[in-house]
C-alpha cells in the first residue's frame, strides 16, 4: 500500500498545499534552538546527544502511532501514514515560488524576478542578469525537488512514515546546526552534518539516476561522475551535475555577491540557461517523479503477486 499512500499524499499536496510552516515545524525549530543553547559546550559529543534528543522521540512516536492505529484498523494506519507524508512534503510551496519567478522572467521583468529570487533563496540578487537568475533558480529547484519531494518519498518507501520524519528532521538539523558558521557551532554541528550525509547518500544518487533516466542519460551520468566533486558541497554537486547534464544546460559559474563575484565551478554541458529553460527544468522534475512512481508501482505489484 506504499504506492497508494504516496499517491494520496502527492494529490493532497497539489490540491491543498501547506503553504506556511506547520505548528510542528515552528515548535521543532524552537526546540532545536533550545537544545543548541542548553547542550552546546563546544564538544562533538554534545552535538551527538542533542541530535538524538531532537530526532529519536518523534521517530518513536510516529512508529508507535503507526502500529497502534494499524492494529485497531488498517485504514487508520494508512490514514496516519498519508497524513505524516503529506505534512512533510513542501514541494508545492516551492513550486509556486518557482512558477511565479519563471513567469516574471519570461516577461522580461528582471527587477521583479530579482526580488522574487532574493526572497526565495534568502540572498541579495541585485544586478543579476537573466542567465544568472535562471541558473540560480534551476539550481534551487533541483535541490528543493530532491529534499522536499523525492528523498522524502524514497525514505517513506523504505521505512514508512518514520522514514519521512527521520529525513525531514535530519535535514532541518543539518541546516540549522551542521551548516552554521562560527567557532561555537563547528564541533556541535559536526554530527548533524555527518548524520544527514549518511541518511541522504542513497537518496541523492536515486534522484541523480532519476534525472538521468528522465533526461539525457549519457550527459547526465558523464557530468555526474566528472563534475560533482568540484562543487563546494559534493552532495549538492551530485544533484546539480546530473540535473544539468540531463537538461543539457550549464549551471554553476560565477555569481555577483556583496559587491564582488563568487566564483563557482561550471556544471553540466550545453547552453547557458535563460527563461525558456525554467519550464524545461520543472518538466524534468515531474518526469523523474513519474519514473519513481512507476518503479514503486511495479515493486508493489510484484510484492502482491508474490504474496
Amino acid at each position: 500500500m506504499v504506492f497508494l499512500c504516496v499517491l494520496a499524499a502527492l494529490v493532497l499536496d497539489q490540491l491543498r498545499p501547506i503553504l506556511h510552516p506547520t505548528v510542528f515545524e515552528l515548535w521543532f525549530t524552537h526546540y532545536a534552538n533550545r537544545l543548541s543553547r542548553d547542550l552546546n559546550a563546544g564538544q562533538p559529543v554534545h552535538g551527538t546527544i542533542a541530535w538524538f534528543l531532537a530526532v529519536a522521540p518523534w521517530v518513536v512516536v510516529v512508529v508507535v502511532l503507526h502500529y497502534g492505529l494499524a492494529a485497531l484498523n488498517p485504514v487508520l494506519g494508512w490514514i496516519w501514514d498519508i497524513a505524516v507524508l503529506y505534512a512533510n512534503l513542501n514541494f508545492k510551496r516551492a513550486l509556486q515560488d518557482y512558477s511565479a519567478l519563471a513567469e516574471v522572467l519570461k516577461r522580461g521583468a528582471l527587477d521583479e524576478a530579482r526580488a522574487l529570487l532574493a526572497r526565495w533563496r534568502g540572498e541579495p540578487t541585485s544586478n543579476w542578469t537573466e542567465s544568472e537568475i535562471a541558473r540560480a533558480s534551476i539550481e534551487t529547484l533541483f535541490m528543493r525537488a530532491h529534499r522536499d519531494l523525492l528523498a522524502l518519498i524514497a525514505w517513506f518507501a523504505v521505512l514508512g512514515p518514520a522514514g519521512a520524519v527521520l529525513y525531514k528532521l535530519s535535514a532541518l538539523l543539518a541546516e540549522r546546526w551542521g551548516r552554521r558558521r562560527g567557532e561555537e557551532f563547528r564541533a556541535f554541528g559536526r554530527f548533524s552534518a555527518r548524520a544527514f550525509h549518511v541518511i541522504d547518500w542513497i537518496p541523492l544518487r536515486l534522484t541523480a539516476m532519476g534525472f538521468a533516466i528522465a533526461g539525457d542519460f549519457e550527459d547526465a551520468v558523464q557530468c555526474w561522475r566528472a563534475q560533482f566533486r568540484s562543487w563546494t558541497d559534493p552532495d549538492a554537486g551530485v544533484i546539480l551535475a546530473s540535473g544539468a547534464g540531463a537538461l543539457g544546460v550549464r549551471l554553476g559559474g560565477p555569481l555577483p555577491r556583496d559587491g564582488g563575484v563568487i566564483y563557482r565551478p561550471e556544471l553540466g554541458t550545453g547552453d547557458d540557461p535563460d527563461a525558456n529553460y525554467l519550464q524545461s527544468a520543472i518538466g524534468l522534475v515531474w518526469r523523474t517523479l513519474v519514473t519513481g512512481m512507476i518503479v514503486l508501482l511495479l515493486i508493489t505489484i510484484a510484492y502482491l503477486i508474490r504474496v
